[in-house]
């Protein structure tokens, strides 16, 4: 399957940014290897390794990454195989042998000496061979590294699936946890309203030595009370950024950015309950809601 057919068949899930890929691609005797390494980052950036006869190359190899990924720090290496052949070829520097054959036979004219000189003992001199790389054509090994990279991408696609999907159940074990303690807090709230009312009727009571208390003076007391400790409207937007996490869990577009938007509101709704709370149990509630949404906001790092 190819790099554009599978691309078009993806399953409806976050995916990771970490992830691995490596391919092959062959046209004519130009063969290439790829590997892509892929970690976190805020942007997509590309850092492509090429030899040198690949670097009129550079350009395209980034383009073609970036079509297939959207997020992420990679390091894609290419690596120009033989195809069968060593990718680098002798040459013998016919020259110089003829000097130094020449110098040879003088000096043993010289100095009385035959000259016994064979090839082997030629080629071990240094500079006489040398290796250089093999002649490229650069529109095949253009057309085998959109294959090889293509394939990468395939593989590296594959291990970000799967481990996005071991990030979306993750997160969404997360933020059930934080849906449990934010209904438990909706309901402790109107406790906490009742709380109040008796302990001020107690107190009012003892202060005024059982002199008959004002209902609609105790009323306007409890209802101030009750309005600076009303948590329903943090409760609400909580209960929205909850549908809009799941709905990016979901969905198939990369959603690291927006989720981290979300986990800083989710903060900042629970901040302002805790600064509200006036019961015990529902500060313990607080507690419990920012250290899962604090682990949240550590695996929404990791989201493309």
């Amino acid at each position: 399957m190819t790099y554009e057919a599978r691309s078009q068949y993806t399953s409806a899930m976050i995916l990771s940014m970490t992830g691995f890929g490596a391919g092959r691609g062959r046209v004519g005797e130009e063969e290439i290897a790829a590997e892509i390494r892929s970690v976190n980052h805020k942007y997509c950036e590309v850092k492509p390794r090429l030899p040198p006869e690949l670097l009129p190359l550079e350009t395209e190899v980034v383009r073609q990454v970036k079509e297939g990924v959207r997020r992420g720090a990679l390091d894609v290496t290419l690596k120009r195989m033989g195809g069968g052949r060593s990718a680098h070829v002798p040459r013998l520097d016919l020259a110089l042998a003829r000097e130094l054959v020449a110098e040879l036979k003088r000096a043993g004219d010289s100095l009385g000496l035959v000259q016994n000189l064979g090839v082997a003992e030629l080629a071990q001199v240094e500079g006489i061979i040398s290796f250089e790389p093999r002649g490229i054509d650069l529109d095949a090994a253009r057309a085998a590294a959109h294959q090889a990279i293509g394939e990468a991408l395939v593989a590296l696609r594959t291990m970000r699936e799967r481990e996005g999907r071991a990030l979306a159940e993750d997160l969404s074990k997360r933020l059930e946890a934080v849906r449990v303690l934010a209904a438990r807090v909706r309901a402790l709230s109107p406790a906490t309203i009742d709380t109040y009312r008796a302990r001020l009727e107690e107190r009012i009571a003892e202060l005024s030595r059982n002199v008959p208390v004002e209902p609609q003076r105790l009323a306007q007391e409890v209802a101030l009370f009750a309005d600076r400790v009303d948590v329903a409207e943090e409760i609400t937007r909580l209960d929205a950024h909850f549908g809009a996490f799941d709905r990016l869990v979901a969905g198939e577009e990369p959603a690291g950015r927006r989720m981290d938007f979300l986990v800083q509101e989710m903060h900042r709704e629970v901040n302002t309950i805790g600064s509200k709370s006036q019961s015990a149990e529902i500060a313990e509630a607080v507690v419990g809601m920012k250290a899962e949404i604090e682990r949240v906001r550590e695996q929404v790092q990791n989201v493309e």
